[in-house]
């Protein structure tokens, strides 16, 4: 994989808390300390990989901004989709659809 690929997939990681924090005022510390200890793409896979979504994926559910999680940010970009198994995608399909995440709804 490319250096850069998962260097642009470490800031949308990062840029997902911070308009979380901004915009929805979901300060999601567990997911930052994820973050800064293991960086976007270990705690994507760590997320994905869990039997029962985060705690902050329910309550950006509750806030209507599914389009901050991890899932979301993974499903709307195809060229994050590369870094992640058949398996991965699976999973985070069936729960963006399981959510009503709209773009997932239509696909």
């Amino acid at each position: 994989m490319s250096d850069s690929l998962i260097d642009r997939f470490n800031l949308a990681m990062y840029d997902i808390y911070k308009h979380a924090k901004k915009n929805v005022k979901y300060n999601a510390l567990r997911y930052l300390h994820m973050l800064d200890s293991h960086g976007g793409l270990e705690t994507a896979h760590i997320l994905i990989n869990s039997s029962v979504v985060s705690e902050g994926y329910v309550a950006l559910w509750e806030r209507g901004r599914l389009d901050l999680t991890v899932e979301a940010i993974i499903y709307d970009n195809p060229e994050f989709q590369k870094l992640f198994s058949e398996e991965e995608l699976n999973i985070l399909k069936k729960r963006l659809i399981a959510y009503k995440y709209p773009p997932a709804m239509g696909k």
